[in-house]
């Protein structure tokens, strides 16, 4: 049986790129839960290049596990720009990473803080680069985010491509 998590994913394309680059990744994951590492994991070979994952899905965890600022928390709210970018910052960081990947958004199927259903945003850090981006996805829960996780892989791949 074909992980379903891996179908049009590309898993495989990153665990080979970045064990030849010989980096790593780590994962902090609100809404995604763990599918983003469990994406990684499911190609073979992925241990020489997932370091773990966080999840994050309560806000205090975001801070306590993934090292994101109170303050950000408090004044931006769990589901920002900035709240994602030190979630990669923190996965990186505490996993001991190459490369940091913090998801958080909004599933549904209800808004929360103001953000509408299939808000999500990204962040990814690595060597000498941070960026995030906001994502708007559509669909059921499951179907966002699946797309979240398809997109993190994605970008972490081009980002790894773009920075050799």
């Amino acid at each position: 049986m074909t992980d379903p998590l891996l179908a049009e994913a590309p898993a495989a394309d990153l665990v080979r790129a970045l064990a030849a680059a010989r980096q790593t990744v780590a994962t902090a994951e609100s809404l995604t839960a763990g599918l983003v590492s469990a994406a990684i994991a499911g190609v073979p070979g992925a241990s020489a290049v997932l370091r773990g994952g966080l999840v994050v899905y309560a806000t205090d965890l975001k801070h306590s596990l993934a090292g994101v600022g109170a303050e950000v928390l408090a004044t931006e709210g769990p589901v920002a720009a900035s709240t994602a970018e030190q979630l990669a910052v923190g996965a990186r960081s505490r996993c001991g990473a190459d490369w940091g990947v913090g998801l958080t958004g909004v599933a549904g199927p209800e808004p929360q803080d103001g953000h509408p259903v299939g808000t999500v945003y990204l962040g990814l850090a690595g060597p000498g680069h941070t960026e995030v981006m906001r994502l708007k996805l559509s669909g059921d829960r499951w179907t966002i985010r699946i797309g979240a996780t398809k997109t993190a892989l994605r970008e972490l791949l081009r980002c790894l491509r773009d920075t050799r």
